[in-house]
């Protein structure tokens, strides 16, 4: 049974005005921030602790979605990102692959989004006290992130300059 070019078109104007719906409404939901109203830029300090490579997957993409919103690069002053790493997270941060085939290639994505944290110019640092307690070699962190005696220093300090701090146990 063959169509008729009418007849197919009648059939995708529902997904047509689903696609104009989503399209024209979709940005004006997601972009409206209430707490932005006033502000001229934000510096944010993520306190990262989170052990699970895994959900680091998850958890980057949104640190990203922070400084890449039309909401924030819509501000007069561009956003300022700090990562400070401490407790466990330090162990996915090394260069170093000696696990599973599946943990490495989640060490491996995770070095990329480091990477490109880098690139976006959020600046990346970890705890050395950390380092030390969960036996990671200080030679194989990631040349990406610098590295602080106490994490909870650098992000109390950052704080102290006007950052805003959101913490990632």
């Amino acid at each position: 049974m063959k169509i008729s070019p009418k007849h197919a078109f009648l059939c995708n104007v529902p997904y047509l005005f689903i696609f104009i719906f989503l399209f024209s409404v979709t940005p004006a939901l997601s972009e409206d921030y209430d707490a932005l109203q006033g502000v001229k830029g934000l510096n944010t300090v993520f306190d990262y602790g989170h052990a699970s490579s895994e959900e680091a997957l998850v958890i980057f993409p949104a640190i990203r979605e922070v400084y890449q919103s039309k909401s924030v690069t819509s501000l007069s002053n561009p956003p300022s990102v700090v990562i400070v790493f401490h407790d466990a997270a330090v162990k996915f941060l090394t260069t170093e692959r000696n696990g599973s085939k599946e943990e490495n290639a989640t060490r491996d994505k995770i070095a990329e989004a480091i990477r490109q944290f880098d690139k976006d110019g959020v600046k990346m640092e970890v705890c050395m006290y950390a380092v030390k307690v969960f036996g990671v070699n200080p030679d194989t962190i990631m040349p990406e992130i610098e590295k602080v005696g106490n994490g909870w220093i650098a992000a109390s300090g950052y704080q102290a300059k006007g950052y805003s701090l959101i913490a990632v146990p």
